[in-house]
C-alpha cells in the first residue's frame, strides 16, 4: 500500500511539473499551426545549401510529430523542395518544437531546454549536407507524377499556346480564369487564433497525450522503484548510446512525449547524454518516416539519413556529457529546481485542464 501511494504521489507531481509547460506549449504549437501557410515553407526548401538551413530553422518550432511530419514533408518534396531540404527537416521538426522546448525546461531544467533545439538544427544541418554529397538526380526537387502533361492540365490560363488577337478570345480567356479560380475568404485573425487553439486542444493533444501517458508512467516507475544506482555503471559512455540508437530507431515516439522518458533514463543513472540520443533519434525515427524517405527519395538518401541522426545525436551526446563533467554541473539539480516558481495550485490546475482536454467526450462537450 506504501509503495502504491508513493507512486500515485509521484506521479501526480512529474504531471504537474510538466502540465503548464505542456499547456504554454500545445497554444504556442497550435497557433503557429495556423498563422505559418505551408506553401511559405515549399518556396524556400529548393535547390542550394541555403536550403538545407532554411529547412532546419523552419522546421524546428513547428508543432508536427515523427508521424506528423510524414505527409508534410512528402507534400513537400513533391511541392519542388530538395532531398537535402527535406531531409533536414524531417529531422529538426520532429526533434524539438515549441512544446517540448517547453516540456524539456520543466522536467530537464534549462541547460537541456536550450541544448536540445541547438543540438536538434545542427543534426539536421549535418544530415541535410551529408544527402546533399549525393550526386545523383534524388536532389533535384521530384516533379508530378503527371508531369508531362502538366502544362496542358494545369488550366485554362496556361500560356504555352500563343495569345489570341482578339480581344473577344482575350476575354473569354480571363473569364474562363475567374470562372475556375473563384477567390477564397480570408479567415481574420480572430478566427485563425480560435481555429488554432482547437487544433492545440483536439488534434494535437491526441496525438501526444498516449505516448505522453506512457513516458510519465515510466518515469515514474524508475523514480519509485529504481534506485539511482542501478544503471550508473553502465549508463554513460559511447557504447549505451549505440544500444540507445538501435532501440529509438523503430520506436514511434514525439519529442513531447521522449522528455518524461528521457527524465526517467536520468533518474535512474543514465547519463544525460545518452538520455540526449534518445531524444534525438527517438522522434527522428519510426518505421513509418524510414519507409517513405526510402520509396520517396531512394536507399542512398535513406541510409545518409540514419548515419547523419545517429552519428550527431552520439556526437551531441558525448560533448553533453563531456561539458556537464568539465564544469561540474548536476542536471539532477536543474530537474529538481527548476520550476519552483510556478505555485502548486496553477500547476494542478493546468494537469486537470490538460486530462479533461484528452478525455473526447468531455471535450466535445466544451469545444463545438
Amino acid at each position: 500500500m506504501d509503495l502504491l501511494v508513493e507512486f500515485a504521489s509521484n506521479l501526480w507531481q512529474l504531471a504537474n511539473e510538466a502540465s503548464p509547460w505542456l499547456l504554454f506549449g500545445l497554444i504556442i504549437a497550435g497557433l503557429m499551426k495556423t498563422w505559418v501557410p505551408t506553401q511559405i515553407l515549399s518556396k524556400h526548401l529548393g535547390q542550394g545549401h541555403s536550403a538545407i538551413i532554411k529547412a532546419a530553422l523552419i522546421g524546428a518550432p513547428l508543432p508536427l510529430c515523427s508521424c506528423g511530419v510524414i505527409p508534410v514533408a512528402t507534400q513537400l518534396r513533391r511541392s519542388g523542395a530538395s532531398a537535402p531540404a527535406t531531409s533536414a527537416f524531417l529531422v529538426a521538426t520532429p526533434e524539438t518544437g515549441v512544446d517540448s522546448i517547453s516540456v524539456s525546461y520543466a522536467l530537464l531544467g534549462p541547460l537541456i531546454a536550450i541544448y536540445r533545439p541547438f543540438s536538434a538544427i545542427f543534426s539536421a544541418i549535418f544530415t541535410g549536407f551529408l544527402v546533399a554529397s549525393i550526386k545523383t538526380t534524388n536532389n533535384a526537387p521530384m516533379q508530378s507524377m503527371h508531369d508531362s502533361g502538366a502544362t496542358a492540365k494545369t488550366s485554362c490560363c496556361a500560356t504555352t499556346q500563343t495569345p489570341a488577337p482578339t480581344n473577344t478570345n482575350a476575354q473569354a480567356k480571363d473569364s474562363c480564369c475567374t470562372s475556375t479560380h473563384p477567390e477564397k475568404v480570408q479567415a481574420t485573425a480572430y478566427e485563425k487564433t480560435l481555429l488554432g487553439i482547437k487544433y492545440a486542444f483536439s488534434q494535437l493533444i491526441d496525438d501526444l497525450v498516449v505516448w505522453l501517458f506512457i513516458g510519465l508512467l515510466f518515469a515514474t516507475l524508475v523514480k519509485t522503484l529504481l534506485p539511482a544506482e542501478f544503471l550508473l555503471s553502465y549508463g554513460s559512455g559511447l557504447v549505451a548510446m549505440l544500444v540507445m540508437i538501435a532501440i529509438s530507431i523503430p520506436m514511434y515516439i514525439c519529442a513531447t512525449a521522449s522528455t518524461p522518458v528521457a527524465a526517467g533514463f536520468i533518474l535512474a543513472g543514465i547519463s544525460p547524454g545518452t538520455a540526449l540520443v534518445f531524444m534525438m533519434a527517438g522522434p527522428a525515427t519510426n518505421i513509418s518516416t524510414l519507409g517513405v524517405i526510402k520509396s520517396e527519395m531512394g536507399s542512398k538518401v535513406l541510409i545518409r539519413y540514419l548515419v547523419g541522426i545517429s552519428s550527431s545525436a552520439i556526437g551531441f551526446g558525448l560533448l553533453l556529457d563531456y561539458g556537464l563533467n568539465k564544469f561540474s554541473i548536476n542536471i539532477n539539480d536543474q530537474m529538481a529546481h527548476s520550476h519552483e516558481m510556478l505555485p502548486a495550485w496553477f500547476a494542478s490546475s493546468c494537469t486537470l485542464l490538460l486530462v479533461v482536454m484528452a478525455i473526447k467526450p468531455i471535450r466535445r462537450l466544451l469545444i463545438k
